[in-house]
């Protein structure tokens, strides 16, 4: 829990993945962050965390998960943006770029 609280409050944008192994939507998901990471690069950190895993159980009530996928992006430490199912990679990106003006 430490390292994703020292993630979030970074400056960089970080996407967090709250996703089932089970869900169609996630699967669908899991390549568009994929470009996404590699489109942006070191613009944005990419998290995923498995709903199902008891190690990410306390995380996943902490953050309100009733829905999967769920995507939160953080910015020092602050919710700038939460979404769930599929989003295009493109939408997240101005997402990510919008929230870069803000600083």
């Amino acid at each position: 829990m430490n390292n994703f609280k020292q993630t979030i409050s970074r400056t960089t944008p970080t996407l967090v993945d709250f996703y089932a192994t089970w869900c169609g939507p996630c699967r669908t998901m899991h390549p568009i962050l994929d470009r996404l990471a590699e489109t942006l690069g070191s613009r944005v950190t990419i998290l995923r965390y498995d709903i199902d895993d008891p190690q990410n159980a306390e995380l996943v009530a902490e953050h309100s998960v009733r829905s999967v996928p769920t995507l939160v992006l953080y910015r020092a430490g602050r919710v700038a943006w939460r979404g769930s199912g599929v989003v295009s990679g493109d939408h997240l990106a101005d997402i990510i770029a919008r929230i870069e003006k803000e600083r």
